[in-house]
């Protein structure tokens, strides 16, 4: 398969798509230490709801 044009396409996107990932994974560990937030908001919402009871 890696011989032809297409095989060596297929190959090197799998690469890609290999080193992207690691390098998310990366980013999720080391990404707080230079400042990253990754945790949600946390206040509380309150907002009156009307219900139509008939």
């Amino acid at each position: 398969m890696s011989g032809t044009p297409m095989g060596r396409l297929i190959k090197y996107l799998l690469y890609i798509v290999i080193l992207a990932a690691i390098g998310l994974v990366f980013y999720a560990y080391v990404g707080p230490w230079f400042g990253a937030d990754f945790d949600a908001p946390t206040e509380e919402v309150r907002k009156p709801v009307v219900l139509n009871a008939d």
